[in-house]
């Protein structure tokens, strides 16, 4: 990306060519609206999603509603973590490495 392209224009596009996705779930995932729509842009076009779950458990992920999020995006992220709570990954505990 260069200098005054759109981000969202670029990612939305990036993610509906590619054909499969890694997610990478920290403690502060479900912090990033941006994350979140990622995850929910993957979930939404049915791409293969390959879970890495790195210091967190997939039952830990929630949606951390502050206020700013519309609702209708709420519902997307919620979605689209439950979908990816159940979907075969990875763990990584940085701790053993």
């Amino acid at each position: 990306m260069k200098p005054g392209d759109k981000l969202f224009d670029n990612i939305n596009g990036a993610i509906r060519k590619c054909k499969v996705g890694v997610t990478v779930f920290s403690p502060r995932y479900c912090e990033s609206y941006f994350c979140l729509h990622e995850l929910a842009l993957i979930m939404e076009s049915r791409k293969k999603v390959i879970p890495i779950f790195c210091d967190i458990k997939p039952s830990q992920l929630r949606v951390v509603n502050n206020g700013k999020c519309p609702m209708e995006d709420i519902r997307r992220f919620n979605w689209a973590l439950e979908e990816a709570k159940y979907t075969v990954g990875l763990t990584f505990d940085s701790l053993k490495g």
